[in-house]
C-alpha cells in the first residue's frame, strides 16, 4: 500500500517540507533505505544520514534544521520517534491478515473458538479452552486444558500455554515462549534426593502484555504467577513460581527472577539481572545489565548496579577505584620500603 507526503503529515498532525506528491509503500532505516521508504531521524547522532540517505520521505522533528540540502522529502512533527511507530502500526494493519481455521488445527470439541479467530495448521486447542475474538494462533501452537485467552491475542508458531492459564486482551507472545510449566519446586529428603511439590496454581497474564521469544513464566505452586498490564518482557527470560510483576514494567534479554517476588510498577531491568527469591522490589526501580538484587529493595525509583547491586551512584564511584588498586598497591609497596629504608636509617 503506499502512501504519500501529504496523507502522512495529515495523519501525523505534522507539516511537510518537500514534495508532498512524494510516495513510500516500504519502511526502512535512514542510513540503508531506497527509493520508496519511509524513514526516521530521532537521534542526532544521525544527523548525517539524512544529507545522504536514499529514502524518499524521512520523518524528523519541528526543531530540526538541516545544515545542507535534504534530497528526501520532510514531514516534521513534535516526536520523530513516537510518529514513525505510529505509522508502523498503521503498515502492519495494512498488510495481509491471517483468517481462518486450518483443516489441520486439532481443535476440542469441547473448546470454544471465536468466529473471527485464526488458527494454524498443526495447532492444538484442548478441552473447555477458550479463544476470543481476533485472536491469531499460529502453527503448531498448544493451548492447553482450561486455558482462557482474550480478544485479539497473538500467540506466534511454537507457543505452548500450559492448563489453566489466562491471557487478557492485545497480549502477544513470540515463538518458543511456555506458559505455565511447572515452578521448580523440589522438597529435599532425608535421604539426599529431592521430592518435587505439585505446581497446582496458574499463570495470570494482564492486558497489553508482550512477551519475547523463548521466554518462560512458570505457574504457581499455589494461586497464580501473575504479569500486570502492560509488562513487556524481551527474549530468553525467566519468571519463577507465584511471582508478580507490577504493570507497565520492562525487562531485557535473560533477565531471571525467582520464586515469589514481587517486582513492583514502572520498573525498568536491563539484561542479565537476577532477582532474588521471596522479595519485594519498589515501583520504578532501574537495574542495570548484570546486576544482582539479593535482597529486598524498598525505595521508589532507585538506581541500582553491581552484584550485590546497589546505588549506581555508589557502585560508579566504587568502581573508580577498583581500577585504579592496582597503582595503589604499586604506590602502598613503594611507601612501604621507603619507610623500611627510613627505619632503617635510624
Amino acid at each position: 500500500m503506499e502512501f504519500n507526503a501529504e496523507m502522512i503529515a495529515a495523519f501525523l498532525e505534522g507539516e511537510v517540507a518537500g514534495d508532498k506528491a512524494a510516495v513510500v509503500s516500504s519502511v526502512g532505516k535512514i542510513e540503508e533505505a531506497k527509493k520508496g521508504d519511509l524513514a526516521f531521524l530521532s537521534n542526532p547522532k544521525y544527523e548525517h544520514y539524512i544529507y545522504e540517505t536514499n529514502a524518499s520521505i524521512v520523518i524528523v522533528a519541528k526543531s530540526f534544521n538541516p545544515v545542507k540540502e535534504v534530497k528526501a522529502t520532510m514531514v516534521k512533527v513534535d516526536d520523530p520517534y513516537a510518529s514513525f511507530a505510529k505509522l508502523l502500526d498503521l503498515y502492519i494493519a495494512n498488510k495481509p491478515q491471517k483468517s481462518g481455521i486450518s483443516s489441520l488445527a486439532s481443535i476440542s470439541a469441547k473448546a470454544k473458538v471465536a468466529d473471527d479467530a485464526y488458527v494454524g495448521e498443526f495447532a492444538v486447542i484442548d478441552d473447555g479452552a477458550v479463544i476470543g475474538e481476533g485472536a491469531k494462533i499460529y502453527p503448531h501452537v498448544y493451548v492447553g486444558m482450561g486455558v482462557k485467552i482474550g480478544k485479539n491475542v497473538i500467540l506466534n508458531s511454537g507457543v505452548k500455554i500450559y492448563e489453566g492459564c489466562v491471557l487478557g486482551d492485545n497480549v502477544t507472545i513470540h515463538s518458543g515462549s511456555v506458559i505455565g510449566a511447572d515452578g521448580f519446586g523440589f522438597a529435599p529428603q532425608a535421604d539426599g534426593s529431592y521430592k518435587k511439590i505439585p505446581q497446582i496454581g496458574n499463570v495470570v497474564i494482564e492486558d497489553n502484555v508482550e512477551i519475547g521469544a523463548n521466554t518462560c513464566v512458570d505457574r504457581a505452586t499455589m494461586g497464580s504467577t501473575f504479569i500486570r498490564k502492560g509488562v513487556k518482557l524481551d527474549n530468553l527470560i525467566q519468571i519463577g513460581h507465584n511471582v508478580v510483576i507490577g504493570h507497565d514494567t520492562v525487562a531485557a534479554a535473560q533477565t531471571g527472577i525467582a520464586g515469589s517476588t514481587k517486582i513492583g510498577a514502572n520498573c525498568m531491568f536491563a539484561g542479565q539481572v537476577g532477582v532474588a527469591g521471596h522479595i519485594t522490589v519498589a515501583d520504578k526501580t532501574q537495574a542495570g545489565s548484570q546486576s544482582g538484587i539479593g535482597s529486598a529493595v524498598k525505595t521508589e525509583g532507585a538506581v541500582l548496579l553491581g552484584t550485590p547491586a546497589y546505588k549506581a551512584r555508589d557502585f560508579q564511584r566504587a568502581y573508580m577505584v577498583f581500577k585504579e588498586l592496582p597503582e595503589m598497591r604499586r604506590e602502598i609497596a613503594a611507601l612501604r620500603k621507603e619507610l623500611e629504608t627510613l627505619k632503617a636509617e635510624k
